[in-house]
């Protein structure tokens, strides 16, 4: 059966528009697609264009070239937004526990041979298919009665052939596996997500926090093949090459059970990890220099106890909250804001003249984290002097980084914005010209943002990363008239129930 027995030239436009957009967002010419398909540029072209007949079987290929869903057969549930924006928002909004955290401690709770419960997890897509990898080789997950705290029980033997390899290649986080598994088999295979992409460029850092435990790893054919052979040495010291947050992670998680003292140097002292660390602590691991670039971990060979952990709260939530409320010119208050995460961004945005005033600082349930609420106000915004740019914490964090180019947008005067960590996140942020922002893409890591910006209504495909996709969300609610955002599976990796929080503070927002 093709399309157009069902539809004709209108749905073929919406579709090509839909290619095009994928395209684009992928940083494809027609020739490059062209070739993912086995067909020639002028075919790609007419579909683009609206004048190609389209087979299911032809659709499906484009999706899984364009790694985006173009049309869905017989499955249920909402992918699409309809905003209408141009009005302020108000009220009093609370965020939301950190997803990165959550993450991390369901890969930690790997290592524990007693019963970890963790509290006031968010209910988002990362999780979930973190659980079903867990869940998949024997591992108990279960969910308190309101759907906050959940419970893991590990047995035993794990059985790493049954592993659901669809939910491990769909989350790039199974890498923190490895730090666990490496204490529980002497060799395994683990399925890995993105295909060559991701492969031993990105695996590298991990191999140098990981090799002083005897893991030797080869990535091929889409599984990392894994063997241990256990070190003698009980004391050692890892220097990473990368101060990356899941790099960091995994060299505490080799430490955890190592029986001995392991010194990590140019570790990543951000919000994840400090979280990981107060884990760790429960389990009965000393670590010695918290919340800094130096860590000795002293580690135990059995971990086993019963642990509650609250986790702590998600600063580039709040940042998204306190985008939301700056770029429809709101008076608006942020609760439970990790303060220490985010003072850089907030000083920031005070050098570029926005008014807020923060609460009394006061403890996160989990005793340590420091939060504050952030009331802002109404403000008329100018350029920062310098550019805007990512840094280790405690750094702009390099989530939060997006959020400054749809604000910079609303300034007055040209922002230059400078992604320097990843290679071409930067070009989704050019999608805001769409909805009247003057960005121009300089480089592959660098966006001149020239504002301020009359916002108008626009259609858009979510990008495929998950930040540059909240700021066009975003930047949709400050455009007037109405704007659909399609494909927003991608912002529920992150974010759980975005869409009727923004709601609840008086967005217009419809999911369909």
């Amino acid at each position: 059966m093709t399309l157009t027995e069902e539809a004709t030239g209108q749905s073929l436009r919406q579709i090509g528009n839909l290619v095009r957009d994928a395209r684009r967002h992928h940083g494809l010419t027609q020739n490059q697609l062209a070739e993912r398909l086995g067909t020639s540029q002028s075919a790609i072209a007419r579909i683009e264009q609206g004048n190609q007949n389209l087979t299911l079987e032809l659709l499906g290929r484009l999706s899984a070239a364009l790694e985006s869903e173009l049309i869905t057969v017989g499955r249920s549930g909402p992918t699409h937004l309809r905003v209408r924006g141009g009005t302020p928002l108000s009220g009093r909004v609370t965020v939301k526990s950190s997803k990165n955290a959550a993450v991390a401690l369901l890969c930690a709770s790997l290592l524990n041979r007693g019963r970890t419960t963790l509290r006031n997890v968010s209910r988002i897509v990362e999780v979930d298919r973190i659980l079903d990898v867990l869940t998949s080789i024997g591992v108990s997950a279960t969910w308190d009665d309101a759907g906050r705290d959940l419970t893991i029980v590990v047995p035993d033997r794990l059985d790493l052939t049954a592993i659901d390899a669809d939910a491990a290649r769909r989350t790039r986080s199974i890498i923190m596996f490895l730090g666990p598994l490496l204490h529980r088999a002497e060799s395994f295979q683990l399925p890995y997500a993105g295909g060559c992409d991701l492969g031993t460029r990105t695996v590298e850092p991990h191999m140098i926090a990981l090799r002083p435990f005897g893991l030797e790893l080869e990535a091929r054919a889409g599984e990392y093949h894994a063997v241990v052979r256990r070190p003698e040495a009980r004391i050692r010291t890892v220097v990473l090459t990368e101060r990356g947050d899941t790099v960091t992670e995994n060299a505490l998680l080799g430490a955890a059970r190592h029986d001995g003292t392991t010194t990590i140097r140019n570790a990543s002292p951000n919000y994840m990890v400090q979280d990981l660390c107060l884990y760790l602590e429960l389990l009965g691991v000393r670590i010695e220099g918290f919340g800094t670039t130096t860590l000795v971990v002293t580690g135990r060979p059995v971990l086993d106890a019963d642990v509650d952990y609250p986790l702590s709260e998600d600063p580039v939530e709040a940042m998204s909250l306190l985008t939301a409320g700056i770029v429809t010119g709101s008076e608006l208050t942020v609760a439970r804001a990790p303060i220490e995460f985010l003072e850089i961004e907030l000083a920031i945005l005070g050098e570029m003249g926005l008014r807020f005033d923060l609460s009394a600082e006061y403890p996160a349930d989990n005793g340590r984290t420091r939060l504050v609420d952030v009331t802002i106000h109404p403000s008329q915004l100018r350029a920062p002097i310098d550019k805007v740019h990512p840094m280790p914490f405690p750094g702009l964090n390099i989530d939060n980084l997006p959020f400054f180019a749809v604000i910079a947008a609303t300034a007055t005067g040209a922002t230059l914005i400078h992604d320097w960590v990843y290679d071409n996140r930067a070009i989704h942020l050019s999608d805001l010209t769409r909805l009247g922002a003057d960005v121009r893409l300089l480089d592959p890591h660098r966006v001149l943002v020239e504002g301020p910006t009359r916002w108008s209504a626009a259609e858009i495909v979510c990008p495929p990363a998950l930040r540059p996709a909240v700021c066009i969300l975003l930047a949709m609610l400050a455009a007037k008239g109405e704007s659909v955002l399609r494909n927003v599976d991608i912002i529920a990796r992150g974010y759980e129930q975005l869409y009727e929080r923004l709601v609840e503070m008086g967005a217009q927002i419809e999911v369909f």
